[in-house]
């Protein structure tokens, strides 16, 4: 299902004009220098095409021939067509030693070669008879004395490619060999004919697929190993799964478009998450908006997202999207091929319905002026030491994206960093404490029990003994700080860790010490309010305090101590 949507998204972007997607036999490649030769195949100058400055240069990209995978000892002989690195067009060696000039040397002849190997009809376009001219005189020996040189001979196997002085296209764009690079698709008489599994069609089998790396160390979404023990009825690398060349490049070029995309996707530590619709539609703008990081320029963009989420879908509004299918494919490196984390399929509807029920889970109570962040990003800062989303483990992101996708349980992982850092920092912030209202539930919800579920605001009815000992805790600190004006340190910066894990060995001292802060109130109606307050939450509270508190409720304490402080201010 995965090929059949990329391939599906492919075949309504190529039917769009608009869309710029490279068409079949093409790939968008960045070209950072440009060889201009004339008519007759004179050198004339090293252009370079990057904008910006310094080390933020960036290439400009040309819709160029396919570029073929190289593979094997003799892969300097497999050139692509009228553009390569500066080894095969100018038969620069990346160093000075004698193995990597001759591989120059080598790489040079096959380009060479597959130029003149071109239909004679071919040859005669004006800009490959240039180019053929441009090597029989020998002009390529011109560029790396030129005055660009320098710069390109810095970038490591620097791309090139050519264009005739005074002409816009680069020689590979223009129309001739257009039609010569079209009249090719599924032209070769090598190639083992077969029923494409995503089409459906008899046509050339792909054995080898493109490259669609997501890091420097991952590059194929599929690939095939020869001989490879998984062999079937004699079919190997590829026939025993066969995917057309048509087909192949459909999914690889769409896949790697949505890698380039800044809208379709969304990078969070090694997880790489794309995501598009059936067509264009305003949720797949704001999609990346509930978890990535926000930019500078506009730190509440998840803020609006989610307004949008609740005041546009469900409405009334829009209702010609609900439909429509989206698709989210979650990516991750892994030493061989890229790793699908998960991958989920339906209608905005859907998505949408599962997405709301996640802030709905968050939600807690929190001051006027708190916007109401919660966007992946957040959340993840609120489980990690020092806020950085390095410090929490590489697959968290992925496992509560597909709980939110999917509906399905938060990842205990995240309730255990949450416990970590509330213990770690003695406080609870309003996303952790929304954190842990999530997690627990959504796990009674999944698993049904007799617990209470958490409530956005202060529950004066909920006696679980960890919910109401946070409670305790918020309302002794509070005397305390009433008791001693501006004080710097109170019991929470000292007592919150052993207070929520081993409550026991903490509470009996702690309310000696109320009585002590009570008797330093000078108005008499607010220690008769608090000690009201005390009974009220000790009403619920078993006769004896609890010797420890399981993970559960570490976090019902964390959640009580937060609702409480809420509602004292």
């Amino acid at each position: 299902m995965i090929l059949q949507a990329l391939y599906e998204y492919y075949q309504r972007k190529a039917a769009n004009p608009d869309s710029n997607i490279a068409p079949e036999g093409f790939e968008w490649k960045e070209i950072p220098f440009v060889i201009v030769i004339d008519n007759d195949g004179n050198f004339v100058t090293l252009e370079d095409t990057r904008e910006g400055d310094g080390k933020k240069k960036k290439a400009k990209p040309f819709l160029v021939p396919k570029s073929i995978v190289r593979s094997g000892s003799n892969s300097w002989m497999t050139s692509f067509l009228l553009w390569d690195h500066y080894g095969y067009v100018l038969g620069y060696p990346k160093s000075d030693s004698p193995k990597d000039k001759k591989m120059a040397i080598n790489q040079l002849s096959a380009f060479k070669k597959k130029i003149e190997s071109l239909p004679e009809d071919v040859k005669r376009d004006q800009g490959v008879s240039a180019l053929l001219m441009f090597y029989n005189k020998n002009q390529y020996e011109k560029v790396n004395k030129s005055e660009n040189w320098d710069e390109c001979s810095k970038i490591v196997a620097c791309n090139m490619s050519f264009r005739i002085d005074g002409e816009y296209d680069l020689i590979p764009c223009q129309n001739k060999i257009k039609l010569y690079v079209d009249s090719q698709v599924d032209n070769d008489i090598n190639s083992v004919k077969g029923i494409c599994l995503i089409t459906g069609l008899e046509k050339s089998i792909a054995r080898i697929h493109s490259d669609t790396p997501i890091n420097k160390d991952s590059k194929k979404f599929i690939s095939f190993q020869k001989n490879s023990g998984y062999d079937s009825y004699g079919k190997e690398q590829a026939y025993n799964a066969q995917i057309s060349k048509s087909a192949e490049f459909a999914y690889t070029t769409t896949l790697n478009v949505l890698l380039k995309s800044s809208k379709n996707k969304v990078q969070i530590r090694d997880a790489t998450t794309l995501f598009w619709a059936q067509k264009p539609t305003a949720f797949e703008d704001f999609f990346p908006s509930f978890f990535d990081f926000p930019p500078k320029e506009d730190p509440d963009v998840d803020v609006r997202a989610v307004k949008a989420l609740y005041d546009g879908i469900f409405n009334g509004h829009n209702t010609s999207d609900l439909q429509t299918r989206f698709y989210v494919l979650g990516l991750a490196p892994n030493s061989a091929r890229i790793s699908v984390r998960f991958w989920h399929e339906g209608t905005i509807r859907e998505f949408g319905d599962k997405i709301r029920q996640h802030f709905d889970d968050f939600e807690i109570i929190r001051s006027p002026a708190d916007t109401g962040h919660y966007a992946l990003f957040w959340i993840l800062s609120a489980m990690a030491l020092k806020n950085e989303i390095e410090n929490v483990p590489p697959s968290l992101s992925c496992q509560i994206v597909q709980a939110v996708l999917s509906g399905s349980l938060y990842p205990v992982t995240m309730l255990q960093q949450t416990i970590r850092r509330t213990r770690a920092t003695q406080n609870v912030t309003r996303v952790q404490a929304g954190i842990l209202k999530a997690y627990l539930n959504r796990y009674y919800r999944i698993h049904p029990t007799k617990e209470k579920e958490i409530t956005v605001g202060l529950d004066n009815t909920n006696n679980n003994p960890g919910y109401r000992l946070g409670r305790l805790f918020a309302v002794l600190e509070k005397i305390q700080e009433e008791a001693n004006p501006g004080i710097n340190t109170t019991i929470r910066d000292r007592f919150y860790g052993a207070a929520a894990s081993s409550p026991v060995t903490v509470f009996p001292q702690l309310l000696k010490l109320k009585n002590h802060h009570l008797g330093k109130l000078k108005i008499a109606g607010r220690k008769v309010n608090f000690e009201k307050l005390l009974i009220e939450i000790f009403d619920g509270i078993n006769p004896d305090i609890p010797s420890h508190l399981a993970m559960e409720d570490q976090a019902r304490f964390a959640i009580g101590y937060y609702h409480q402080r809420k509602n004292l201010f």
